[in-house]
């Protein structure tokens, strides 16, 4: 590409990335994936690179961060950010108004209104229509200097055109976490068993102190302005002030209003009483201010606030329910929380079935019991959680809560850590929740490379009993039969507090039923959600009746399914969720006992799995009813690939298996080390620690973990499963081609698609020339051989650590080719 094509590109580029980033971040539209706009970012990028003259300080590309701050400078605001006096009645508000009529003599004013954004207050200041600096409110005197955080955000323009822009100005804003963000970073942590954030106010705020500013890009954090400050502004009200803000291409929240009296005021505040919650962030109130600046300086200040200003905060919201019962979830690090199963309540715009009891001190210090009325709020106007208990409403006899003391996932009795408030499943071994982070270790690329087995087949298997450990993989061979059918996703199950396992009000439904649609029970129960669960079956016996489908065998098993729940008190109530046990009783009533059904449910997570232990003989119609209780299954295509994508792991080397077996701190490098060096597990665990340590790169920490793995019998036993199956743990002798020693004593990395050798072929050229061939980015390499297309993140990283780049020409004139 020429330097005129290059910057062609470039300005393209820049105008589509721009163009997606302002959909995105300011109208909250996708046009198109995460990787295709990130596949533009990375082209982009690299033409940058290629063309260093074409790089501006403007560029989106310069959003993705790269600078790691050790502390933030402390920097003087220019003008105090002053906080604001809170009201929270009409009366206060009417009051307020009479004080500024007052204060200017005469009531020829207006207001304008805005919504008080619950973020992070924030002071952006430009110079000749560039971002100099970015200071956090702080004390409201001085602040932290963000700058290179800020940068990162990308609907925060870097550079302001057009014409009468002032030399110098200062805007204000919120920077928060947008609602979605904030819920797929927490879904993202559950997942990794890490604590979840709690609530978007702080996840901001702790961002933006990030250290190192590639983080900090990931957060997608977004922004609104609401202030204008400067000497050369040229506007005479804060409403001109907005129109210039949207008008340089500043993202201004649309929900502002001016206002000629308190009463349009008055309106404002109710009409938006329940509409924000429909906004992509919490608020908590709303801002009045007088409209002209003439008058705001009239009005002046006291000594902390403006005379001429004031938030009207919304009281937080709570409702009151029945707690209907608790659930225990288990985290992959093995951390218990309880959630209470409510019945459904409207709160803050949504109905809440569900809250967060946090730990055992929680539910102590509520002093809960089975079956009380407790207050429900959102904090955050996010997360549910339970605040009180009514103790007027609390039924005679009923019993405080008792915390569970075993593993609802596999029985273990629970610890709890000194000066920790959650209790543990110790299980680390097999732990279901647990398991899943080793296992997908194990068939990761990286080590035996099994892509047939995802994350939620592996799930799947752990859940339904087929394997317990990475050594159980080679056993599903001899399963094949009962793998088909199997249910891959868990998600329409919930496994109660005794270890009753219960699916789904939709699915429970879409089975009982015929010729109603798994789509339209679903858009029923999502109008009806606020409806108890009688209720919500009563509704639906009605709608069955409208939609007019087989209407009396339909309305006739829904109200089998009313009485199965009403005879069966024992069994605590969950909203959206009923017994499977019952559910199948209603198709399998005259061949097998409730209790028999029951005692199969608490043993297993599936229908397919219960279905299997009861071993009944069903008729073709029957299993199909049955078969729309299950979700997505095993099919014999999926059984296949996975058993192929098994048995070719059985030739991935000995450098590898060692790594998939998860010795803890043996890293890919280090186990190509100790796999080379040793020859054989054998000799690596009969190895002294003298021996171990004469290693390059192993130190006393990894001989510790060494030996505390191979003192474990369960490891001994699953290294033996694995050698019975015809897994390498010894190293293939192959033929030595020693082709030189131009290499010798050198790391090397290749990185990028190279012209003369694919990936494993350049592993054995470098060693074959007496070198040791590194696979990832570190301080440690001699060089790196650039290929095309390396990766921008690994080029930056060799760079900071000054790891020499060479081209794959240098590097063959090197070792004499």
């Amino acid at each position: 590409m020429t330097h005129a094509e290059a910057a062609a590109r470039i300005t393209e580029l820049s105008e589509q990335i721009n163009h997606y980033n302002q959909l995105y971040y300011q109208e909250s539209k996708s046009e198109i994936s995460d990787y295709e706009f990130d596949q533009l970012l990375e082209e982009l990028i690299r033409l940058e690179t290629e063309f260093p003259d074409l790089l501006n300080l403007d560029s989106p590309s310069q959003r993705i961060g790269g600078a790691i701050t050790k502390e933030f400078k402390t920097v003087a605001h220019e003008s105090r950010m002053l906080s604001l006096g809170n009201t929270y009645s009409k009366e206060e508000l009417i009051a307020f108004d009479e004080r500024v009529a007052k204060g200017l003599g005469h009531t020829n004013y207006e207001y304008f209104c805005e919504m008080k954004f619950d973020g992070v207050a924030i002071s952006l200041v430009y110079e000749n229509g560039q971002l100099v600096r970015a200071v956090t409110r702080g004390d409201g005197t001085r602040g932290d200097d963000v700058t290179a955080n800020v940068r990162t955000i990308r609907n925060i323009p870097l550079r302001i055109g057009g014409t009468n822009v002032p030399g110098k100005f200062e805007v204000r804003g919120e920077i928060f976490l947008p609602l979605k963000e904030f819920l797929k970073i927490n879904v993202e942590r559950e997942e990794k068993g890490e604590a979840l954030l709690a609530n978007p106010r702080n996840a901001a705020s702790g961002t933006l102190k990030m250290q190192d500013s590639r983080v900090v890009a990931k957060r997608r954090l977004n922004c609104y302005f609401y202030q204008l400050l400067g000497d050369e502004i040229g506007v005479s009200k804060h409403e001109e002030a907005i129109h210039l803000l949207e008008k340089w291409g500043f993202n201004v929240s649309p929900t502002y209003l001016k206002a000629g009296k308190l009463e349009e005021v008055l309106s404002y505040i109710e009409e938006w009483r329940e509409k924000r919650f429909s906004l992509p962030l919490d608020t908590d109130g709303v801002v009045l201010k007088v409209n002209d600046y003439d008058q705001r300086e009239e009005l002046g200040f006291t000594a902390k606030t403006p005379r001429w200003a004031i938030a009207y905060k919304y009281k937080a919201e709570n409702a009151e329910t029945q707690l209907l019962s608790i659930t225990y979830q288990v985290g992959r690090t093995g951390a218990i929380t309880p959630v209470a199963n409510l019945s459904p309540v409207s709160l803050a715009g949504t109905t809440v079935k569900r809250a967060s009891l946090h730990n055992a001190n929680e539910i102590e210090r509520l002093g809960i019991h089975t079956e009380d009325f407790v207050f429900v709020e959102k904090g955050g106007e996010i997360i549910p959680k339970i605040t009180a208990v009514n103790p007027a409403r609390r039924e005679s006899g009923s019993s405080p809560i008792q915390y569970i003391d075993s593993c609802p996932e596999c029985g273990t009795e629970l610890i709890r850590r000194d000066g920790e408030a959650k209790h543990y499943c110790p299980n680390t071994t097999s732990c279901p929740p647990q398991v899943l982070g080793r296992i997908e270790h194990f068939v990761s690329k990286r080590a035996m490379d099994i892509d047939s087995l995802g994350t939620e087949r592996i799930r799947a298997l752990i859940d339904q009993g087929f394997i317990r450990n990475y050594a159980d993989i080679y056993e599903l061979e001899s399963r094949q039969s009962e793998l088909l059918g199997l249910e891959m996703s868990q998600d329409q199950y919930e496994r109660e507090t005794s270890g009753t396992l219960y699916i789904t009000l939709q699915k429970a439904l879409f089975a009982l039923t015929e010729g109603i649609s798994a789509k339209q029970i679903q858009d029923f129960l999502e109008e009806k959600t606020e409806l108890p669960l009688f209720e919500t079956l009563k509704a639906f016996q009605d709608q069955i009746r409208i939609w007019k489908k087989k209407v009396p065998s339909n309305v006739e098993l829904v109200n089998r399914l009313i009485y199965q729940l009403k005879d069966h008190p024992e069994l605590p109530k969950m909203e959206d969720f009923v017994p499977v046990a019952l559910v199948l009783e209603l198709f399998l009533g005259r061949r097998v006992e409730l209790a028999q059904i029951l005692e199969a449910s608490k043993k297993h997570g599936a229908v397919h799995m219960i279905l299997l232990d009861l071993n009944l003989d069903l008729p073709g119609e029957l299993s199909e009813r049955i078969k729309k209780l299950k979700s997505n299954t095993f099919q014999e295509g999926v059984i296949s690939n996975m058993i192929a994508g098994i048995n070719a792991s059985k030739a991935q080397p000995f450098e590898k298996v060692l790594f998939a077996i998860g010795i803890r701190n043996i890293g890919e490098n280090t186990a190509q080390l100790l796999a080379r060096h040793f020859g054989s597990i054998d000799k690596l665990q009969a190895a002294t620690s003298e021996q171990l340590l004469d290693v390059n790169g192993v130190g006393e920490t990894l001989v510790h973990s060494i030996r505390e793995f191979f003192a474990q019998q369960e490891n001994l036993d699953h290294i033996a499963k694995l050698q019975a199956h015809g897994l390498n743990f010894e190293i293939e002798h192959k033929e030595s081609v020693q082709l030189g020693t131009a290499l010798a004593g050198k790391r090397v990395l290749a990185s990028g698609k190279l012209q003369n050798f694919k990936r494993d072929e350049i592993v054995d050229f470098v060693q074959a020339h007496g070198g040791q061939y590194i696979s990832s980015v570190s301080k440690n390499l001699d060089f790196i051989i650039e290929g095309e297309e390396m990766g921008p993140s690994k080029k930056e990283k060799a760079v900071k650590l000054g790891v020499p780049l060479i081209s794959e020409e240098e590097f063959l004139r090197m070792v004499g080719n």
